[in-house]
């Protein structure tokens, strides 16, 4: 009798948390209406450049023994799953991706609830930060996708942790918390900055013998340790040809000069200040920002994509603060604080959005670019490929994805030659003879034009747009390969039928 008494009362209070959560639902509509926008075309251009690779490397090209990027692999091995996926279901491998990234976006949820101090936290800061995952998942834009947007959803819950574990309470789900981190910390090098910051603080604020006791270090620290090596295991391409390749010819080509970046590290110390005078799950987020600021000036882009997890979790923070404040000020508040909540995360998820080119991008999608590309190449059939000789991986990238076309190209774009002609011959002709060329320029010449010729892609895809210096005269992609004989002969086969945004598509004469 005693054990059904306690199965009702059970059940009574699940029934009656039920218009909690329906509040709390409801409180999130506004983002994910949002989310529609963010999910529509077009995908991300370097997310879908992955996925590409992804795909390739499924259909049995090797990752760097053929597929050169400089990316590290562990974003190819993640992309393995929805392209793997596609492979066997038939399912748009963009659609598993993003049904991929919203897996992980609740767990990111689910788990980020369960390392939380909630006691800790006022009824409307609770209800913000349990819309912190929703926030940064929409927050991302058109950028949704990218490294740096998984590296953020992996952060949460980490920081999280890490703020009990500043207090001296240990952190639950430990595995949990610290495996998704280090991978997604690891995508780039640039990424470890994040994590060294938050550790280091740890390290002063417990002393060394409290630290040490914690598990999630030592776990985060076993898996860079294994991936390392794994490297010249699974991937001696990459440290034999990639890094060397990336350090000649993909490093030199910066967009943000030594002023920028001292100019964006400039509030770095006040920032720092204010962040030294917050508590500790404040306090912990505010590094994570400072940590993804530091990482963005160190890749000397300024892309975008490079400022999002500065921009996320900045944003994530004054949610935060702001929640207490709004706490503080008025116990009335405290009685609407799902319309609060509401109102807050939705207005900051605004505004990180708008950031980047959304929604813009995705409701001009028909009149733009990537769909004149798609629909340029509709003919194209199932794994049709097309050799592409462009500079840009927008819009090529998710064009090709969307017309299920694959590039004939070692590599995403013509980037090793934008790092070969960074500067103008010294003898002073537009193009080097091949005696010229340093090893990686003489890849690029070789491969291109062999993988041309081999099998004759019934598509080809010429940039206008070159993005190397004139040095007198234009720098021609056409004109450049034509000198290799093996290119121009299989070259004499096509023809031009279409010009769309500066692209000439040609196609197969004898198609």
């Amino acid at each position: 009798m005693r054990a059904l008494t306690l199965r009702l009362q059970a059940i009574a209070g699940l029934a009656g948390r039920f218009p909690a959560r329906g509040r709390e639902l409801a409180a999130c509509a506004p983002m994910l209406l949002m989310l529609a926008i963010v999910l529509a075309p077009p995908l991300n251009h370097d997310v879908a450049a992955v996925l590409e690779f992804g795909q390739r490397w499924i259909d049995g090209e090797g990752l760097y023994s053929h597929l050169i990027d400089v990316n590290p692999p562990l974003i190819f091995v993640l992309n393995l799953l929805p392209a793997a996926l596609a492979a066997l279901t038939g399912v748009d491998a963009i659609v598993l991706l993003q049904l991929c990234i919203l897996g992980f976006t609740v767990f990111v949820w689910w788990l980020m609830g369960r390392v939380r101090w909630r006691a800790a936290e006022g009824p409307i800061e609770q209800l913000f930060l349990d819309m912190v995952p929703l926030l940064v998942l929409v927050g991302a834009g058109s950028d949704f996708g990218q490294r740096e947007h998984l590296m953020v959803l992996g952060t949460l819950p980490y920081v999280m942790s890490a703020a009990r574990r500043a207090i001296g309470e240990p952190s639950p789900h430990p595995c949990l918390v610290a495996v998704p981190a280090a991978v997604l910390f690891a995508l780039k090098p640039h990424f470890l900055i994040i994590p060294a910051l938050i550790e280091l603080h740890l390290l002063w604020v417990l002393g060394w013998r409290a630290y040490l006791r914690n598990a999630v270090p030592w776990i985060m620290g076993a898996a860079w340790i294994a991936y390392a090596a794994s490297l010249p295991i699974l991937f001696p391409e990459y440290l034999r040809v990639v890094v060397p390749l990336a350090v000649g010819n993909y490093i030199s080509l910066s967009d943000l000069a030594a002023w920028q970046m001292a100019l964006l590290l400039l509030p770095f110390p006040l920032v720092w200040l204010a962040v030294r005078a917050l508590d500790p799950p404040a306090r912990l987020l505010g590094l994570a920002a400072l940590g993804g600021l530091a990482a963005a000036v160190l890749q000397r882009k300024g892309w975008s994509y490079h400022m999002l997890p500065v921009e996320l979790l900045a944003t994530a923070l004054i949610g935060m603060l702001a929640a207490r404040w709004l706490d503080a000020k008025s116990v009335r508040l405290q009685r609407h604080r799902h319309a609060v909540a509401c109102a807050l995360a939705t207005l900051l998820a605004l505004g990180a959005m708008v950031t980047s080119a959304a929604p813009g991008r995705e409701l001009n999608y028909a009149k733009g670019p990537v769909a004149e590309i798609v629909d340029a190449l509709a003919r194209a059939g199932e794994r049709e490929r097309a050799l592409v000789l462009s500079p840009r991986v927008w819009p090529i990238y998710p064009a090709l994805n969307y017309a299920h076309v694959r590039s004939t190209l070692r590599t995403m774009t013509v980037w090793v030659l934008q790092g070969a002609y960074t500067r103008c011959p010294a003898d002073g002709r537009r193009y080097r003879e091949v005696d010229a060329m340093d090893w990686a320029e003489r890849l690029m010449f070789r491969t291109v034009a062999e993988d041309f010729a081999t099998a004759p892609p019934r598509w080809a895809v010429i940039d206008r747009l070159t993005a190397i210096e004139p040095c007198g005269e234009e720098f021609r992609f056409l004109d450049y390969f034509q000198r290799n004989p093996v290119f121009a002969a299989t070259w004499s086969r096509y023809r031009l039928i279409a010009e769309r945004n500066g692209f000439l598509i040609y196609r197969r004469a004898d198609d």
